[in-house]
């Protein structure tokens, strides 16, 4: 019973924070995107041989392509996921700056399936919502839940957001791992023992 009582009110959560983004300009999402990777570069630390995974933006997500494509250009190697199955981790793929992306399924694009794997040093993650413990409201479907508990290190996670997406509170549970850091328009603000 409990455990239906959380996932209600983490689906009311998910609709109002949708909606909340989704309300959000086109002209408001791009001035925010560009703020975003201003701060991500000015105060986000990580080594020259760090991989960093990526996303690629679905429906009204804050766009991540210019953080990426910014790396690749100073030699980071990034990778991208691609959904493997409903309840399969992300297959995380190495893009490379020439190489040429496909259709991933929900509207995303990824590097080919012979792309070369790679274990992230960084994540950076799409939300629909988080609060100020760092808890990350995804879209429900576990895929980070189940990629990062396969991954051999935990890695370093951003969440990339619109600061309109802060909620008061995200009900945690078990398998949640919060974030590290968030990037909004606004800053980034760090979690946990570090901050």
């Amino acid at each position: 019973m409990a455990d239906e009582a959380l996932e209600l009110a983490k689906a009311a959560l998910r609709r109002d924070a949708h909606a909340v983004r989704a309300g959000l300009s086109q002209e408001d999402r791009a001035e925010a995107a560009k703020a975003v990777a201003l701060h991500f570069f000015e105060t986000i630390a990580y080594a020259p041989e760090d991989v960093v995974a990526g996303y690629w933006r679905i429906r009204d997500e804050l766009d991540c392509q210019p953080i990426l494509i910014r790396l690749m250009d100073s030699g980071q190697k990034v990778v991208l996921p691609v959904v493997a199955g409903d309840e399969e981790p992300l297959d995380l793929r190495v893009w490379e700056a020439d190489a040429p992306l496909y259709e991933a399924g929900f509207g995303t694009l990824a590097p080919s399936d012979l792309a070369p794997r790679a274990v992230p040093d960084v994540v950076l993650m799409p939300l629909l919502g988080f609060d100020n413990e760092g808890t990350r409201l995804g879209y429900g479907g576990g895929y980070y839940d189940r990629t990062l508990a396969v991954l051999p290190k935990k890695p370093m996670l951003i969440g990339l957001a619109f600061a309109a997406q802060e909620l008061a509170h995200i009900p945690r549970e078990g398998h949640d791992v919060p974030l590290d850091a968030i990037v909004t328009e606004n800053g980034v603000r760090f979690f946990g023992p570090k901050a």
